[in-house]
């Protein structure tokens, strides 16, 4: 079908039916991750970052495209999850720029938005990499910018055909793509967002948002009853709103509020602020919030009420990605400095509430948590300075991006491994400045050596190495350095390439798929091989990887 110029309805068909091409594709854009570790998540976390966005403009089908874009880039930036969901936050936040002010577009507008979209995304990335996602919004820019086609349905048709030709030349600009014989994982979703986007134009789809494919979601089912005494409520109503405006006092509304409940959490983000407190007034908080601009999604639950009556699953709750900021009681004193820690496996979380965090956010190797969840636990800690402290590589870009978007000195420390983390903060001293425990922070990471011990979920070949689905794979720095059928035989040759004359430490994390009295057996016989060493072991009741380990 014809489409000389696209209105706010026909860009929401288009990008809710793109979400709904790359939920339902998720877990074959998963498959083409490089490494055959159980952590590929590539997909999921696009798919999780753009429903996220779609589900920020459901109510505004029939806003100005300009309008919506605008939504969509805000629900993007907050939902986004690992760094494929930051980049591709970034380029709907860039696109939403190229349409600000518009009520519909042509084809050289739009072609322009594509423009500013691959624009933010390499200006969001430190050290950009050809081959990846970036390269594929960038040749979706340039073939929009080149094409003569007046027709949105032929220009979209033409950038999706130069994408994929793009995408199907990822394996040479990436050696590790043509030893793994795929193309980039994250490059693929964005693609498949891209013709989801054109398929709509060409079909004319009027589209709904699907109902999220559950794959791979495993929960604990069983629950408990918790009993609740609602004369513990000092504030009954739990009231969340948007105020929607460009230009609000956050620091002024957030005092003005301050005295009328607790819980609270305000929030600024582009043209919108999101408002969450508990109270005894709600009407009062909405009349003081209705003078700063328009109020959107307003929400007042009764939360004596809800205890009453409320089944509190228990197992459920504790497994849950994000960080609810309910569950934090508001201190009276701003003390000087507070933590927050990303991890997978209660024992972990343990370890890090003893040694001093204050919010440890469950998520890391398969659950990577979203921009909203570490903003919901920056604003939770009642301190001047907060250090983030991510554990994973593929959370640290959501890390500062939560950072921006806080009135608060949040600091976060690039941590990339669960060890890291662990002697980061150890290292901490009260008495020094922000900037100076900051750098003493950064410093120790290049002390840690961490390894790990996981399982192989497909074939494939990398580094050299011919890999089966379920062998054991022993990970040094990250990168695969054995490859056996024991855990425990390919611990210890892990173990036996990490440790140097100057090594003095060895730490173990056991998993929840590990045998206790195997793994004593395995320490002692680490004792003896390594008699001048000290040896520590934790059950940190990780899944999916049967040992982290650290060397210092």
């Amino acid at each position: 079908m014809e489409y000389t110029k696209i209105t706010g309805i026909d860009f929401y068909n288009m990008v809710v039916n793109g979400s709904n091409k790359l939920e339902n594709k998720k877990e074959f854009v998963n498959s083409l991750n490089v490494f055959p570790v159980p952590d590929g998540d590539t997909g999921t976390n696009m798919s999780m970052t753009f429903r996220s966005a779609v589900n920020e403009i459901k109510d505004a089908q029939s806003e100005t495209i300009g309008d919506l874009a605008k939504k969509l880039a805000r629900g993007a930036l907050m939902g986004a999850r690992g760094n494929s969901g930051v980049i591709l936050s970034q380029i709907f936040r860039g696109i939403a720029k190229g349409l600000e002010g518009k009520e519909e577009v042509d084809a050289v507008e739009l072609a322009s938005a594509l423009g500013e979209g691959s624009k933010s995304a390499y200006k969001a990335v430190m050290r950009p990499t050809e081959g990846t996602i970036l390269t594929i919004i960038r040749a979706a820019a340039e073939s929009g910018v080149k094409s003569e086609a007046s027709n949105i349905t032929d220009l979209m048709e033409e950038v999706c055909q130069y994408s994929e030709t793009i995408l199907n030349k990822t394996p040479e600009m990436l050696p590790v793509l043509k030893e793994a014989k795929v193309v980039d994982a994250g490059g693929m979703g964005l693609l498949i967002i891209l013709e989801g986007m054109y398929e709509a134009l060409k079909n004319h789809l009027e589209v709904e948002i699907e109902e999220e494919n559950e794959t791979g979601n495993l929960e604990n089912e069983g629950s408990s009853v918790k009993e609740f005494n609602t004369e513990d409520i000092k504030y009954g109503y739990c009231t969340e709103f948007f105020i929607l405006a460009d230009k609000v006092d956050v620091d002024g509304f957030r005092n003005e509020l301050s005295p009328l409940g607790d819980s609270m959490i305000v929030v600024a983000s582009e043209g919108l602020v999101k408002v969450h407190i508990h109270t005894n007034d709600p009407g009062n908080i909405l009349s003081k919030a209705i003078k700063l601009g328009s109020l959107s999604k307003i929400k007042i639950d009764n939360m004596r009420e809800q205890h009453r009556h409320l089944l509190v699953d228990k197992d459920k709750e504790e497994r849950s990605t994000a960080v609810d900021s309910d569950d934090f009681v508001e201190e009276k004193e701003l003390k000087p400095y507070g933590f927050i820690s990303v991890a997978l496996g209660e024992g972990i979380s343990d370890i890090f509430k003893d040694i001093g965090v204050d919010v440890v956010i469950e998520g890391g190797q398969t659950m990577n948590p979203s921009t909203e969840d570490i903003v919901k636990a920056v604003e939770s800690i009642n301190a001047e300075n907060i250090f983030i402290f991510p554990n994973n590589k593929n959370i640290i870009m959501a890390s500062n991006q939560a950072a921006e978007l806080v009135d608060k000195n949040v600091v976060v420390i690039p941590t990339k491994t669960i060890p890291q983390g662990i002697t980061s903060i150890t290292v901490f001293n009260p008495d020094l400045k922000p900037e100076e425990n900051e750098k003493a922070m950064k410093e120790i990471i290049g002390t840690v050596s961490t390894g790990s011990i996981t399982y192989a979920v497909r074939d494939t070949e990398i580094d050299g190495k011919e890999i089966k689905e379920g062998n054991i794979l022993g990970l040094k720095e990250g990168k695969i350095s054995k490859v056996g059928s024991n855990p425990l035989d390919v611990c210890e040759d892990v173990i036996d390439d990490m440790v140097t004359e100057d090594s003095e430490l060895i730490s173990l994390f056991y998993g929840e798929d590990c045998k206790e009295n195997e793994v004593n057996e395995f320490v002692e016989k680490l004792e003896d091989k390594y008699g001048d060493m000290d040896i520590q072991c934790y059950y940190g009741k990780q899944p999916l990887y049967y040992f982290i380990i650290s060397v210092e």
